[in-house]
């Protein structure tokens, strides 16, 4: 299992530079095929009656009316498809995981506003629908447990009366005298609770899928809108306890995921129960209202963070109580960040000590699951609390930042939590958005702003991006360059592109690398009959897997086909080199075979193959690379706050990026734009509030606010490309940095802003109504 690939003589064309998005054309125009558009012969539909109470028993579940609607097939509860389920457990988490007690169906209780009690399959969905509305359920209601911190102490109102607690999962604190000690001595020692809200993915594309299972062959066919087709596979083969090779999983475009959409969830399980137990192909496509409401949630945690720092500003240790709100049915597992969010606190400072501890607690609400950068308390918490105590010990943010930052004479740099920075560049990163956003003339006419009535305020974030984290399945990727008959190449993987514009970035990687042009490379994935098998894409791999997966094949196959040529042309290797599809004598052009006539010798010359090579043009490489690869950037907002309305304008965004070797800029810009775009609507605008009862509110999209373009700002970047030491390409992924960096830097330029009125911004969100109470507070707290 090889972890490096030979150099090649072809020059690179592709890698580099802003090929345009080879997905575009079809996106654009209407030519996308998603899993609504998935169509077979005798296709049923599928809806769910849901729960509308957080907790209670029921009482009395009729179905028979619905049964008796003409056009419905099959209404299934509990009672029906529970007892069709055999393992449940994720190959990503393991078996060993702790896991809530799990059912497809609700079975004599609810857990949360939204959970599925019955399916309801018929000939259309509006006819589902209509079968549903004739569903009768009664409900002995019980009081919700709805707050994570008396949740966790409280043995007598439990989510799952089966485990007795509300604990999901917990890290506990550790004796640590060490850290104890630097407490006592510290001259400063600061401590504030940082909370976040609850929030949720929100794909454009919400979930579904189609099932088929075919009584007579034995076998399960799956169309899904999925991040991981191979995950689904292998959890639907323990699952119903069938072979894995009687079942394929094929998905194609997807509009979306972020997390949401790796793990198969309780629908779609009960949708495969039901096709198994009815013979007959069956479509679920969840409603906007059912994703909000009922798919997951996400963010809802804070952190006590209690912070030690010398007379010079240099933090002397950190100490860190993480609470989760992980809902009633998280995945995978308890739903749990927080080994990521310990592994990353110190983030981009050198701080010698941490303490942390941490609870996953159940919830009578929708269950947690993860969300771009799962992990990013660790930098909200961290980077609001840097603000906090600059402001506490009279230093610039910046400058009480640039007095901790890892630089780079202190690579490689060991955290206290013993991860190995070698290529890190946060020094650099930040003094370049600094420069970028004027640093010095903002804070001048933040002071004139001021005289003026006026309240203007900066905010930064510095992280470092934990990429391509090589545990398990994750680390490591599969791919197949072919090159066919006619000369054309296809690339074939396991990843499962939703928006990371692997169809382009990978075909850069081969092109430059086999010496072809990028019009010539097929993107093929998604299918798990034909792909090799991945754990998919998520978890910012794929420029360093993947794109490693398919350096290393296209290699091979570049190797062999030099290697052909050749022996046919009576050449030395090293003489050789191919470029646009053609290998010739470099220097003498006219010495030269294009790529098909080296295909067709390879397939059907193979007499004239040199000894004993094996006939066919094509290679498969498997990519293991190293545990982790460091991307970090540095953010920098401004905005203004109308103080009378609370209303936020951003002014300006800058982001300084280091990811290694680009393949595609335009790309990476994309991939930061889309993740500060979603830190920015988490903080001011999306919010999903439940009641008091557990009823949630927030339920469309004229109450769950996200931001459009009118909104969002235009984003500035700027690059720092430092070669990753652990991959041949020094590629680093990135795709979830701008959801990391993005909330903390809006939250301490609101609280800079906010600064001079007294007021401390500790929690989220800062929507208008937000921002005015704290405003509204701060001047009753004076008069």
């Amino acid at each position: 299992m090889s972890t490096a690939a030979p150099a090649t003589p072809t020059a690179a064309r592709f890698i580099g530079t802003s090929v345009k998005r080879r997905e575009d054309r079809r996106m654009l125009t209407g030519h996308g095929h998603y899993i609504d558009d998935v169509v077979v012969p005798g296709l049923l539909h599928a809806a769910f009656v849901r729960s509308d109470l957080a907790r209670g028993r029921i009482t009395r579940l009729d179905v028979e009316a619905a049964r008796e609607l003409e056009g419905v097939r099959a209404v299934y509860t509990a009672a029906d498809l529970n007892g069709g389920q055999h393992e449940y457990w994720q190959t990503m988490v393991g078996r060993d995981a702790p896991y809530p007690p799990f059912r497809a169906l609700a079975d004599g209780d609810v857990r949360y506003v939204g959970e599925p009690i019955a399916i309801v399959v018929a000939d259309t969905r509006y006819i589902a629908e209509d079968g549903c509305e004739l569903v009768e359920v009664d409900y002995d209601p019980l009081p919700p447990v709805l707050d994570p911190h008396v949740a966790a102490d409280d043995t007598e109102q439990v989510v799952h009366p089966e485990l007795g607690t509300n604990v999901a999962s917990e890290i506990p604190a550790m004796p640590n005298p060490d850290l104890e000690a630097a407490f006592a001595s510290a001259a400063h020692v600061f401590e504030e609770t940082i909370s976040q809200h609850r929030h949720l993915q929100v794909p454009m594309e919400t979930r579904g899928l189609v099932a088929h299972w075919d009584p007579g062959a034995r076998t399960l066919r799956i169309w899904a809108s999925t991040q991981s087709p191979h995950e689904y596979r292998a959890f639907f083969a323990r699952y119903l306890a069938i072979p894995e090779n009687c079942i394929r999983v094929t998905m194609d475009d997807v509009g979306g995921g972020f997390g949401q959409k790796v793990f198969a969830m309780r629908e779609d399980m009960t949708v495969v129960l039901a096709t198994r137990k009815l013979g007959r192909p069956i479509k679920w496509i969840e409603d906007r209202r059912e994703n909000l409401v009922a798919a997951s949630s996400a963010r809802a945690e804070d952190v006590r963070v209690r912070m030690a720092v010398d007379a010079e500003g240099r933090i002397q240790a950190v100490d860190v109580e993480h609470t989760e709100d992980v809902g009633s049915y998280p995945v995978p597992g308890p739903g749990s960040s927080a080994a990521f969010t310990a592994m990353m606190f110190t983030g981009p400072y050198k701080i010698p000590r941490l303490g942390f501890r941490n609870r996953a607690v159940f919830t009578n609400t929708n269950g947690r699951a993860p969300y771009r950068g799962p992990w990013m308390m660790e930098t909200v918490g961290r980077e609001i609390m840097m603000d906090l105590v600059a402001r506490e010990l009279g230093l610039d943010p910046a400058e009480f930042r640039l007095r901790n930052i890892v630089r780079s004479e202190d690579l490689p740099f060991t955290t206290p939590t013993m991860m190995v920075y070698d290529s890190v560049t946060p020094h650099e990163t930040l003094l370049q958005a600094v420069d970028l956003v004027d640093y010095e003339a903002f804070r001048a006419e933040q002071e004139r702003a001021r005289a003026e009535g006026r309240y203007l305020g900066i905010g930064i974030s510095v992280y470092v991006e934990p990429s391509s984290m090589g545990f398990g399945l994750m680390s490591q990727e599969v791919a197949t360059v072919r090159v066919d008959s006619s000369g054309k190449v296809q690339l074939i993987m396991g990843t499962a592109s939703h928006g990371q514009s692997l169809e382009t970035t990978m075909a850069q990687i081969v092109a430059d690398h086999l010496g072809v042009d990028i019009d010539d490379v097929v993107f093929i994935q998604g299918d798990t009959d034909i792909a090799p098998y991945n754990a998919g894409t998520g978890g910012s791999r794929s420029a360093v897997y993947s794109g490693g997966a398919a350096r290393e094949a296209s290699v091979r196959v570049h190797e062999k086909a030099i290697e052909i040529v050749a022996h046919a042309m009576e050449a030395a290797p090293e003489d050789l080199e191919i470029d646009g599809g053609v290998i010739s004598v470099r220097g003498t052009p006219s010495r030269s075979m294009t790529l098909r006539e080296v295909a067709e010798l390879a397939y059907v010359g193979t007499d004239s193959l040199p000894p004993g090579m094996e006939p066919g043009l094509e290679a498969t490489a498997r990519y293991k690379g190293p545990r982790f690869t460091w991307s970090n950037a540095a953010h920098i907002c401004t905005v203004e706050v109308d103080v009378a309305t609370g209303h936020v304008t951003i002014l300006r965004y800058v982001v300084s990026e280091d990811c290694g070797v680009m393949i595609n800029p335009m790309v990476v810009d994309g991939q930061i734009d889309g993740g500060v775009v979603q830190g920015i609507g988490g903080v001011l605008y999306e919010h999903m509030i439940y009641d008091d009862n557990g009823n949630p509110l927030t339920t469309t999209f004229l109450d769950y606010l996200v931001p459009t373009a009118a909104e969002v700002p235009d984003i500035e970047h700027g690059h720092i490309e430092t070669p990753a030491p652990g991959n041949p390409g020094g590629y680093k992924g990135m795709g979830e940095g701008g959801a990391i960096g993005s909330p903390p830097a809006v939250v301490n330029a609101v609280a800079d802003a906010l600064a001079p009125l007294g007021i401390r911004v500790t929690n989220q969100p800062l929507g208008p109504n937000d921002v005015f109470a704290l405003v509204e507070a701060a001047r009753a707290a004076t008069t």
